[in-house]
Protein backbone atom coordinates (compact mmCIF):
# COMPACT_ATOMS: atom_id res chain seq x y z
CA UNK A 1 0.00 0.00 0.00
CA UNK A 2 1.08 3.33 -1.44
CA UNK A 3 1.86 5.76 1.98
CA UNK A 4 0.61 8.96 -0.17
CA UNK A 5 -2.78 7.04 -0.68
CA UNK A 6 -4.61 10.46 -0.06
CA UNK A 7 -2.74 12.94 -2.13
CA UNK A 8 -4.71 15.44 -4.13
CA UNK A 9 -7.45 14.74 -1.32
CA UNK A 10 -8.94 17.56 0.98
CA UNK A 11 -10.43 16.48 4.14
CA UNK A 12 -12.17 18.23 6.51
CA UNK A 13 -11.51 17.88 10.16
CA UNK A 14 -13.53 18.94 13.04
CA UNK A 15 -12.60 18.93 16.24
CA UNK A 16 -9.09 18.90 14.95
CA UNK A 17 -7.51 20.69 17.53
CA UNK A 18 -6.62 17.61 20.26
CA UNK A 19 -7.55 14.62 20.78
CA UNK A 20 -8.63 12.01 18.37
CA UNK A 21 -9.46 14.59 16.08
CA UNK A 22 -6.01 16.08 15.69
CA UNK A 23 -4.58 12.27 15.48
CA UNK A 24 -7.02 11.88 12.12
CA UNK A 25 -6.21 15.00 11.25
CA UNK A 26 -2.36 14.40 11.15
CA UNK A 27 -2.53 10.57 9.62
CA UNK A 28 -4.97 12.00 6.77
CA UNK A 29 -2.22 14.95 5.85
CA UNK A 30 0.82 12.03 6.56
CA UNK A 31 -1.04 10.09 3.38
CA UNK A 32 -0.68 12.89 0.96
CA UNK A 33 -4.42 14.91 1.68
CA UNK A 34 -4.24 18.65 2.40
CA UNK A 35 -6.49 19.07 5.59
CA UNK A 36 -8.88 21.72 6.77
CA UNK A 37 -9.01 22.27 10.53
CA UNK A 38 -12.15 23.30 12.12
CA UNK A 39 -12.75 24.00 15.64
CA UNK A 40 -13.35 26.50 18.78
CA UNK A 41 -9.76 27.36 19.42
CA UNK A 42 -7.50 28.69 16.90
CA UNK A 43 -4.69 28.11 18.91
CA UNK A 44 -5.07 24.57 19.38
CA UNK A 45 -5.84 24.48 15.65
CA UNK A 46 -2.32 26.04 14.61
CA UNK A 47 -0.56 23.44 17.47
CA UNK A 48 -2.03 20.53 14.73
CA UNK A 49 -1.47 22.52 11.69
CA UNK A 50 2.11 23.67 12.75
CA UNK A 51 2.84 19.45 14.09
CA UNK A 52 1.60 18.71 9.96
CA UNK A 53 3.74 21.12 8.46
CA UNK A 54 6.74 20.29 10.49
CA UNK A 55 6.22 16.49 8.82
CA UNK A 56 5.64 18.30 5.37
CA UNK A 57 2.07 18.22 5.35
CA UNK A 58 -0.34 21.06 4.24
CA UNK A 59 -2.96 22.41 6.87
CA UNK A 60 -5.30 25.14 6.90
CA UNK A 61 -6.27 26.00 10.30
CA UNK A 62 -10.10 27.71 10.53
CA UNK A 63 -12.00 28.70 14.17
CA UNK A 64 -15.33 27.94 13.73
CA UNK A 65 -17.92 27.28 16.16
CA UNK A 66 -20.01 24.43 15.18
CA UNK A 67 -22.80 25.22 16.51
CA UNK A 68 -22.96 28.45 14.41
CA UNK A 69 -24.63 27.44 11.23
CA UNK A 70 -23.34 30.66 9.56
CA UNK A 71 -20.04 29.69 10.39
CA UNK A 72 -20.12 26.46 9.06
CA UNK A 73 -20.62 27.76 5.61
CA UNK A 74 -18.23 30.67 5.79
CA UNK A 75 -15.56 27.83 6.60
CA UNK A 76 -17.04 25.21 3.60
CA UNK A 77 -16.63 27.88 1.56
CA UNK A 78 -13.56 29.09 2.25
CA UNK A 79 -11.66 25.44 1.97
CA UNK A 80 -13.52 25.86 -1.49
CA UNK A 81 -11.72 28.78 -2.42
CA UNK A 82 -8.58 27.72 -1.15
CA UNK A 83 -7.93 24.37 -1.87
CA UNK A 84 -10.66 23.95 -5.09
CA UNK A 85 -12.38 21.30 -3.47
CA UNK A 86 -13.73 18.75 -0.74
CA UNK A 87 -13.08 14.92 -0.76
CA UNK A 88 -13.35 13.85 2.87
CA UNK A 89 -15.54 15.22 5.45
CA UNK A 90 -14.76 13.97 9.19
CA UNK A 91 -17.48 14.97 11.92
CA UNK A 92 -15.59 14.61 15.46
CA UNK A 93 -16.77 18.14 16.99
CA UNK A 94 -18.91 17.26 20.03
CA UNK A 95 -19.59 18.74 22.96
CA UNK A 96 -20.93 16.25 25.50
CA UNK A 97 -24.32 16.27 27.69
CA UNK A 98 -23.18 13.83 30.74
CA UNK A 99 -25.53 13.41 33.68
CA UNK A 100 -28.63 11.77 35.03
CA UNK A 101 -31.83 12.76 33.37
CA UNK A 102 -33.02 14.67 36.32
CA UNK A 103 -29.74 16.14 36.89
CA UNK A 104 -28.49 17.09 33.44
CA UNK A 105 -29.59 20.82 32.30
CA UNK A 106 -31.66 21.15 29.09
CA UNK A 107 -28.70 23.57 27.90
CA UNK A 108 -26.25 21.45 28.20
CA UNK A 109 -28.32 18.66 26.08
CA UNK A 110 -28.99 21.61 23.39
CA UNK A 111 -25.77 22.16 23.22
CA UNK A 112 -24.60 18.68 22.67
CA UNK A 113 -27.38 18.12 20.20
CA UNK A 114 -26.32 21.37 17.95
CA UNK A 115 -22.55 20.72 17.95
CA UNK A 116 -23.37 16.82 17.34
CA UNK A 117 -25.89 16.05 14.89
CA UNK A 118 -27.01 19.01 13.82
CA UNK A 119 -23.40 20.04 12.84
CA UNK A 120 -22.93 16.98 11.25
CA UNK A 121 -25.82 17.07 9.37
CA UNK A 122 -25.25 20.71 8.57
CA UNK A 123 -21.98 19.83 7.45
CA UNK A 124 -22.83 16.79 5.38
CA UNK A 125 -25.29 19.14 2.97
CA UNK A 126 -22.69 21.69 2.93
CA UNK A 127 -20.15 19.51 1.44
CA UNK A 128 -22.73 17.38 0.04
CA UNK A 129 -21.91 19.24 -3.51
CA UNK A 130 -17.98 18.34 -3.71
CA UNK A 131 -18.41 14.69 -1.91
CA UNK A 132 -20.49 13.35 -5.51
CA UNK A 133 -18.34 11.29 -7.55
CA UNK A 134 -15.46 10.20 -4.67
CA UNK A 135 -16.49 11.43 -1.58
CA UNK A 136 -16.17 9.73 2.09
CA UNK A 137 -17.77 10.93 4.97
CA UNK A 138 -16.73 9.53 8.47
CA UNK A 139 -18.91 10.49 11.22
CA UNK A 140 -17.47 9.97 15.45
CA UNK A 141 -20.41 8.16 17.51
CA UNK A 142 -19.40 6.27 20.81
CA UNK A 143 -20.28 2.90 21.64
CA UNK A 144 -22.04 4.56 25.08
CA UNK A 145 -25.26 4.15 23.27
CA UNK A 146 -24.38 0.59 23.95
CA UNK A 147 -24.20 0.46 27.97
CA UNK A 148 -26.13 -2.23 29.54
CA UNK A 149 -26.18 0.39 32.14
CA UNK A 150 -27.15 3.90 30.58
CA UNK A 151 -27.29 5.82 33.84
CA UNK A 152 -25.77 9.11 33.41
CA UNK A 153 -24.90 8.84 30.28
CA UNK A 154 -28.65 8.58 28.35
CA UNK A 155 -28.37 12.40 27.28
CA UNK A 156 -24.90 11.88 25.81
CA UNK A 157 -25.96 8.50 23.80
CA UNK A 158 -29.02 9.94 22.65
CA UNK A 159 -26.88 12.77 20.70
CA UNK A 160 -24.69 9.83 19.50
CA UNK A 161 -27.14 7.81 18.29
CA UNK A 162 -28.87 10.12 16.19
CA UNK A 163 -25.44 10.71 14.64
CA UNK A 164 -25.35 7.19 13.36
CA UNK A 165 -28.57 7.33 12.27
CA UNK A 166 -28.29 10.09 9.83
CA UNK A 167 -24.99 8.92 8.78
CA UNK A 168 -26.97 5.48 7.84
CA UNK A 169 -29.82 7.35 5.89
CA UNK A 170 -26.75 9.28 4.10
CA UNK A 171 -25.04 6.19 3.13
CA UNK A 172 -28.36 4.84 1.53
CA UNK A 173 -29.39 8.34 -0.25
CA UNK A 174 -26.04 9.51 -1.41
CA UNK A 175 -24.30 6.18 -1.81
CA UNK A 176 -25.72 6.06 -5.96
CA UNK A 177 -23.56 9.16 -6.38
CA UNK A 178 -20.68 7.49 -5.02
CA UNK A 179 -20.67 9.09 -1.19
CA UNK A 180 -19.83 6.88 1.09
CA UNK A 181 -20.26 7.32 5.45
CA UNK A 182 -19.37 5.26 7.36
CA UNK A 183 -19.62 5.71 11.69
CA UNK A 184 -16.77 4.70 14.12
CA UNK A 185 -16.45 4.81 17.48
CA UNK A 186 -13.15 5.61 19.00
CA UNK A 187 -12.05 4.86 22.41
CA UNK A 188 -8.37 6.88 22.74
CA UNK A 189 -6.92 8.71 25.22
CA UNK A 190 -7.90 12.09 24.33
CA UNK A 191 -8.09 15.27 26.84
CA UNK A 192 -11.41 14.52 27.71
CA UNK A 193 -11.04 10.66 28.66
CA UNK A 194 -7.92 11.16 30.19
CA UNK A 195 -9.67 13.55 33.15
CA UNK A 196 -12.48 11.37 32.77
CA UNK A 197 -9.75 8.62 34.04
CA UNK A 198 -8.61 10.47 36.15
CA UNK A 199 -11.88 12.17 38.32
CA UNK A 200 -13.34 8.18 37.95
CA UNK A 201 -10.31 5.96 38.50
CA UNK A 202 -12.35 3.28 40.05
CA UNK A 203 -14.79 3.23 37.02
CA UNK A 204 -11.92 3.74 34.46
CA UNK A 205 -10.11 0.92 35.28
CA UNK A 206 -13.10 -1.42 35.12
CA UNK A 207 -14.03 0.23 31.96
CA UNK A 208 -10.23 -0.85 30.59
CA UNK A 209 -10.73 -4.29 31.95
CA UNK A 210 -13.66 -4.65 30.44
CA UNK A 211 -11.37 -3.90 27.05
CA UNK A 212 -10.50 -7.36 25.38
CA UNK A 213 -6.94 -5.41 24.51
CA UNK A 214 -6.87 -4.05 28.11
CA UNK A 215 -5.70 -0.54 26.85
CA UNK A 216 -7.53 2.27 25.59
CA UNK A 217 -6.51 3.28 21.79
CA UNK A 218 -3.74 5.56 20.53
CA UNK A 219 -5.21 8.86 19.22
CA UNK A 220 -3.14 8.69 15.75
CA UNK A 221 -2.04 5.16 15.50
CA UNK A 222 -5.02 3.88 16.31
CA UNK A 223 -7.68 5.90 15.19
CA UNK A 224 -6.22 7.80 12.49
CA UNK A 225 -4.61 5.56 10.98
CA UNK A 226 -7.66 3.24 10.46
CA UNK A 227 -10.10 6.74 9.36
CA UNK A 228 -7.16 7.22 6.80
CA UNK A 229 -7.44 3.71 5.47
CA UNK A 230 -11.77 3.96 5.59
CA UNK A 231 -11.07 6.98 3.08
CA UNK A 232 -8.89 5.61 0.39
CA UNK A 233 -10.03 3.06 -2.23
CA UNK A 234 -8.67 0.42 -0.38
CA UNK A 235 -12.04 0.63 1.52
CA UNK A 236 -13.90 1.66 -1.59
CA UNK A 237 -17.09 -0.94 -0.52
CA UNK A 238 -17.30 0.01 2.86
CA UNK A 239 -20.09 2.07 3.37
CA UNK A 240 -23.07 2.61 5.64
CA UNK A 241 -21.51 0.89 8.69
CA UNK A 242 -20.61 1.34 12.21
CA UNK A 243 -17.31 0.05 13.38
CA UNK A 244 -15.75 0.40 17.03
CA UNK A 245 -12.55 0.78 17.41
CA UNK A 246 -11.97 -0.10 20.91
CA UNK A 247 -10.03 -3.11 21.27
CA UNK A 248 -13.18 -5.37 20.90
CA UNK A 249 -15.30 -3.90 24.15
CA UNK A 250 -18.72 -2.77 21.94
CA UNK A 251 -20.60 -5.80 19.99
CA UNK A 252 -21.72 -3.53 17.77
CA UNK A 253 -25.49 -3.82 16.48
Amino acid sequence: MNDRFLINKTAVVTGAGQGVGQGIAISLAERGATVALLGRSLEKLETSRNLIEQAGGKAIAIAVDVKNASELAAAIERVVNETGGIQILVNNAQEVPLGTLLAVAEEKIEAGWQSGPMATLRLMKLCYPYLRGDGVIINLASSVGMRWDMSGYGAYAAVKEAIRSISRAAACEWGAERIRCNVILPHAMSPGLKTWTENRPQEAAEFIASIPLRRIGECKEDIGDFVSMLCSDHSRYVNGQTIALDGGQARVS
